[in-house]
């Protein structure tokens, strides 16, 4: 019986690789984040792409890489933020599985992303809360065509249990 990938989208700081990771031991799925398989694809970060190529090069990448993933099965996958805004990735992640959005507010985002080392290139800016806060009105149009799970305030065992919950329940 095929294995259908389990896609976790929505915005930075949401918990997609935490989660992701969880998630993938759990049911014995392999994990792969995009953004560190482009990282190790191009041998620099995504910081260092966008300020050498610029956006559009890494959605290149991006979307080259989610058709890759696309003729694999067994897959827990946690997509960069902005890799649902293009709706031919949409379109083919829907072919190999269920994509579930991870969702939470504003100032947990920050706090969460505040304590991570890397370097998030769409929030170098002096407000990165007002950034935060345009970018997630920006894409909830987007991030609302798929289930939403809150990740706010529940323990990592919660999550993965709900998580599966919202995944048998759709599939």
């Amino acid at each position: 019986m095929p294995q259908k990938n389990i896609i976790l989208t929505g915005f930075m700081g949401t918990g997609k690789t935490t989660l992701g990771r969880l998630l993938a031991n759990q049911i014995g799925y392999e994990f792969i984040d995009t953004d560190a398989q482009i990282e190790k694809q191009i041998g620099q970060t995504i910081a260092d792409l966008f300020q050498t190529q610029g956006e559009t090069a890494f959605r290149k990448l991006e979307a080259k890489l989610v058709k890759e993933l696309a003729k694999r099965e067994g897959l827990v996958i946690a997509t960069g933020g902005g890799l649902v805004l293009n709706p031919k990735n949409v379109a083919t992640l829907r072919k190999t599985g269920r994509i579930v959005c991870l969702t939470a507010t504003p100032e947990e985002i920050l706090t969460r992303i505040s304590k991570q080392q890397d370097v998030r290139p769409l929030l170098q800016e002096k407000d990165p809360r007002a950034k935060i806060i345009e970018l997630l009105q920006q894409r909830t149009s987007v991030y609302q065509q798929f289930p939403q799970l809150s990740t706010s305030k529940q323990t990592l065992e919660q999550l993965v249990d709900k998580l599966l919950e919202l995944i048998n329940s759709n599939s």
